[in-house]
C-alpha cells in the first residue's frame, strides 16, 4: 500500500511537472510574439517621427526665421526677434475698425481680419483672412526701415468661394 501510494504521489508531481513545462513554453511563445510585436510599433514609430521632422524641416524652409540671408538685412537694427517685430505690425492693421485696410473685400458676415501669418523672408509675408464664413489669403511686400516703420503693399490676393 505504501508503495501505490509513493507511485501515485511520484505520477501526480511528475504530471505537475509536465505541466508548469508545457505552461511555461506556451507563455514564453506568447511573451516572445508580444516583444516582436511591440518592437515592430516602436521602428514604425521611429520612422513615422523621422518623416514628421523631414516635413517640420521642409515647412521650416520658406521662414524669415531659418533664413540668415533675409535676416541680416536687419542686423543693423538690432530686433531680438524680427520675425514677431513685423508681425506684430502686421496684426495692428486689425485693431482699425470695420475691415483690415489690406483685404480689397468688405466683410460678408463680419469685418475680415487678418488670422495666421507666415513671414517668408525680408520682403514678402503670406496670410490669411476671414470673416468668420468667408477666408482667404494675401501675398503682401512688406518694408521694415531703420526707424522700425513697417510699410505693408498688397501684391495679390483671393478669396476663396463656398461650396454649400
Amino acid at each position: 500500500m505504501r508503495n501505490k501510494l509513493f507511485l501515485y504521489l511520484f505520477l501526480f508531481t511528475a504530471l505537475i511537472c509536465l505541466y508548469m513545462v508545457v505552461s511555461n513554453s506556451n507563455m514564453q511563445k506568447v511573451n516572445h510574439a508580444k516583444i516582436e510585436s511591440l518592437e515592430q510599433t516602436v521602428d514604425n514609430l521611429k520612422d513615422s517621427l523621422q518623416n514628421s521632422q523631414v516635413k517640420a524641416l521642409d515647412m521650416q524652409y520658406f521662414s524669415l526665421e531659418n533664413n540668415d540671408d533675409a535676416l541680416a538685412y536687419y542686423d543693423h537694427l538690432e530686433l531680438k526677434d524680427p520675425n514677431r517685430y513685423i508681425s506684430d505690425k502686421l496684426l495692428e492693421t486689425n485693431e482699425s475698425k470695420g475691415d483690415n485696410p489690406l483685404i480689397p473685400y468688405e466683410g460678408m458676415d463680419n469685418d475680415f481680419k487678418l488670422n495666421k501669418i507666415k513671414i517668408l523672408n525680408h520682403k514678402w509675408i503670406i496670410a490669411d483672412f476671414s470673416d468668420g464664413k468667408y477666408w482667404g489669403e494675401i501675398l503682401i511686400k512688406y518694408e521694415l526701415k531703420d526707424d522700425l516703420g513697417v510699410d505693408f503693399t498688397l501684391v495679390d490676393h483671393l478669396l476663396y468661394t463656398r461650396s454649400n
